[in-house]
């Protein structure tokens, strides 16, 4: 009997991966969280019935959350990460040297458990000794730390449940005064296919908090569409050229300073999305 995973990604698309095993299964207080193996994907996350992270794929989506605005950055010395409890985001900002604190303010406890125990290749930078970890309200957090971070990188969920103040206006005005001058915010946008409200919602919420904008895209197999967005924001200029050797020696398999470069550049359709 063949095991299928599955996620309805709207009303017509379903996603489905053919796995081995359940590994875990749990309803946290705040999400149900499963992980199972598959076969073509290896280990995967799903919060309440959606794929969050793979063994296969998550370093695309986790080098281009956390690279593009730390290189963007001349001295990323203090970084914010809100969600991304399974801790790629976090593995990736150690990654950069100039990092001396890097915090990760995940709500749900279970989720940073459980990745430790079930995805440690994701979750291995949880043990650099730069990072601490918070089980807090990530909207509350940011609000009592005024001018503290150079970097503030949103790692959410969809915007459904504890995760939808995380899109709002009054949220981007809080990080702009989490920010220390320079500093720049990033958060994931979803889908410009299936999404494009999303995409709309947070470009003009990043819009209305600070002078400086910059959607881009990276392939994502196992997201809905296979196409995902970012939306970066700063009131200083984000630079198109970065450091080359800075950026080899991150040792990423995705990220490169030409694909830095080339992020800035949008397909017609997407760009449509924030004009």
């Amino acid at each position: 009997m063949e095991l299928w995973i599955e996620e309805i990604q709207g009303q017509d698309v379903r996603l489905g991966l053919r796995s081995k095993t359940v590994l875990h299964r749990e309803v946290s207080e705040f999400q149900e969280i499963l992980v199972v193996d598959t076969l073509s994907y290896g280990r995967a996350l799903m919060l309440d019935g959606t794929f969050q992270v793979t063994e296969k794929d998550e370093f695309v989506y986790h080098e281009m959350l956390a690279h593009l605005p730390l290189m963007s950055h001349p001295a990323p010395r203090r970084v914010l990460v809100i969600g991304g409890g399974d801790g790629g985001t976090i593995r990736e900002v150690v990654r950069h040297p100039e990092v001396e604190e890097a915090i990760l303010c995940e709500i749900d406890p279970r989720v940073t458990a459980v990745c430790r125990e079930y995805l440690p290749s994701v979750a291995s930078g949880l043990s650099d000794p730069r990072v601490k970890v918070l089980h807090e309200d990530g909207i509350a957090y940011i609000e009592q730390h005024e001018g503290a971070f150079d970097v503030i990188l949103i790692d959410s969920t969809d915007p459904v449940g504890p995760a939808v103040g995380l899109y709002s206006e009054s949220f981007y005005a809080a990080c702009k005064r989490a920010l220390r001058p320079g500093g720049i915010v990033c958060a994931q946008s979803e889908s410009p296919f299936v999404n494009g409200d999303v995409v709309r919602r947070v470009s003009l919420s990043v819009k209305s908090a600070f002078s400086q904008r910059l959607l881009y895209l990276a392939p994502l197999p196992t997201y809905p569409s296979g196409l995902w967005s970012f939306t970066a924001g700063s009131d200083h200029e984000l630079p198109r050229v970065v450091d080359k050797e800075r950026a080899a020696r991150l040792f990423t398999r995705y990220y490169t300073a030409a694909v830095h470069e080339a992020a800035f550049a949008l397909p017609p359709f997407a760009a449509a999305l924030v004009e």
